[in-house]
C-alpha cells in the first residue's frame, strides 16, 4: 500500500531527484499542472507527481523538447492516446542522434589528421618559434598562404 498523502514541493522535489526551481519550471511549462494549493499558499502534489517527474526527466533526457513533451502531456491528461506522436518524436529524435554520431565520428577522423599534422610541424619548428597550428584550423600556414587542405578562398 503507498502513502497517498500530498507531497510539498521539497519532498516531491527530494524523491524525484530534481529542485523545486525545476518542479516550478515544470509547472509554468505545462509539463506538470498546477497543483492545488494549502491556505498558506504551500504546493500540495499528489503522490503520482513523483513518478511524472520521473517521466518528464527521462523523456527529456531522450531529447524530447520542453514543447514536445507539454504537448504530449496535455493530450494524455485530456484523455488522448498520444502513443503515435510519443513514437514519431522518439524516431526523429534517434535518426538526430545517429547523425551526430556520424559527425562526431567524421570529426575524430578529421582531428586525427589534424593532431599528425600538427605533430610534423611541431618536430619541424625551433622551440620559442611559433609552429601556426590555429593557423592550420583555418586553411593557413604559418607563413599565411593557403595549405593544401583550404578550400576556395572569396576575395575580400
Amino acid at each position: 500500500m503507498t502513502d497517498e498523502r500530498p507531497l510539498r514541493s521539497g519532498t516531491l522535489a527530494s524523491l524525484a531527484g530534481v529542485s523545486t526551481d525545476t518542479l516550478r519550471h515544470y509547472e509554468r511549462r505545462g509539463l506538470l499542472p498546477p497543483p492545488p494549493r494549502d491556505r498558506n499558499g504551500y504546493r500540495r502534489y499528489p503522490s503520482a507527481a513523483v513518478a511524472r517527474v520521473r517521466v518528464i526527466q527521462r523523456a527529456l533526457d531522450a531529447g524530447f523538447t520542453v514543447a514536445e513533451l507539454a504537448r504530449v502531456l496535455k493530450e494524455r491528461d485530456a484523455g488522448g492516446a498520444p502513443c503515435r506522436d510519443v513514437f514519431r518524436i522518439a524516431r526523429t529524435r534517434l535518426e538526430e542522434l545517429d547523425n551526430r554520431i556520424k559527425g562526431l565520428i567524421a570529426l575524430r577522423k578529421e582531428l586525427r589528421q589534424v593532431i599528425g599534422d600538427w605533430e610534423a610541424r611541431l618536430a619541424a619548428t625551433p622551440p620559442g618559434k611559433r609552429a601556426g597550428l590555429l593557423d592550420a584550423l583555418g586553411g593557413l600556414n604559418a607563413s599565411g598562404a593557403a595549405s593544401r587542405r583550404a578550400g576556395p578562398r572569396r576575395a575580400t
